[in-house]
């Protein structure tokens, strides 16, 4: 863990957020080795933070002691040169004992995914955030997607809560986001509240989430790719449309039309990219599965079209 608030740190954040795979060996353990370089050539690369066994890191797929092993191992290979975020999820008391198991850890913050399975009213949601964020000293970042949707009103409540620092959202829809926004500025004012652009592939909404003020955001193709999601965060800090644009158009869009031809493929074919940069990280665990070799192949096609538009842009990339 750093001194520093997380939240002061995120706020400052100065390049992607970074959610590395978790590494399997041949025996299908945890590979806590193949997963300290791969956060090492996250952090070397760039990153602003490491989450940790999230969404990408198949947080649903460890056990306890997994967890606990691999949020350490972030901890430990980052050294406190960036922080780390867990994630945290399920019921209640569950995700109250990740919560203390990532903190024990020594992670700086967590990530809170919605409830397991439930779907459940606006009141019910904020008692179970509200405990799980009084539950240790670690600031937390609510994640809205699937069955844990909230109101702008719930939202003013989560970010009156102590210890709640951020709202990630992984729903997509602008409206309601913007009324979020709008309602915590005129319920909370003068006071700090972060949002993160949490769609699978981010980057292909963020100028649409720029335009509400998120700014914040997860890549996942920063894990298998650094050096071009890097090139498209310089390129929207500094205004370079020419190259924010031929990224969408040539790398973000084709990954995203292979991304939804496979269930899973938010992961799966992230961990599929890793391992086509040369490091072994294993497969996903079930119940998700391995992309064929034809998808696998179109990755390959797609990764290599991003670095050949880096290539014509030298000058944009090293800004």
């Amino acid at each position: 863990m750093t001194s520093a608030p997380l939240a002061a740190r995120l706020a400052d954040a100065a390049g992607p957020l970074f959610f590395p795979v978790t590494a399997y060996g041949p025996d299908g353990s945890v590979d806590l080795d193949a997963f300290r370089a791969h956060v090492r050539k996250g952090v070397d690369s760039g990153a602003a933070a490491v989450f940790a066994c999230c969404g990408t890191g198949e947080f649903h797929a460890l056990d306890p002691d997994e967890f606990r092993l691999v949020v350490a191992a972030a901890v430990e290979e980052t050294a406190g040169q960036v922080p780390v975020v867990a994630g945290a999820g399920y019921g209640t008391a569950l995700a109250v004992r990740y919560a203390e198991l990532a903190e024990q850890a020594g992670a700086d913050g967590l990530l809170a995914m919605p409830p397991y399975l439930v779907v459940a009213g606006q009141e019910g949601l904020l008692g179970h955030y509200t405990a799980l964020a009084a539950a240790t000293s670690l600031e937390t970042i609510v994640y809205q997607r699937d069955n844990a949707v909230f109101t702008p009103e719930t939202v003013v409540a989560l970010a009156r809560t102590p210890g709640i620092i951020g709202l990630k959202d992984g729903c997509g829809d602008l409206d309601l986001m913007q009324r979020i926004v709008s309602a915590v500025r005129t319920g909370l004012p003068g006071e700090d509240f972060l949002y993160f652009n949490g769609l699978p592939t981010a980057e292909l909404t963020g100028l649409a989430y720029r335009g509400i003020g998120v700014t914040l955001y997860s890549s996942a193709v920063f894990a298998f790719a650094p050096d071009i999601a890097l090139a498209f965060y310089r390129a929207l800090e500094t205004g370079d449309d020419e190259l924010v644009n031929a990224l969408l158009d040539h790398f973000y869009r084709p990954l995203v039309e292979l991304r939804a031809k496979g269930h899973g493929y938010a992961v799966s074919l992230v961990k599929a990219g890793v391992r086509l940069e040369g490091l072994d990280v294993g497969p996903v665990r079930t119940p998700l599965t391995e992309p064929p070799a034809a998808h696998v192949d179109e990755l390959a096609a797609i990764i290599a079209d991003g670095r050949a538009l880096l290539e014509k842009h030298p000058a944009r990339e090293a800004r």
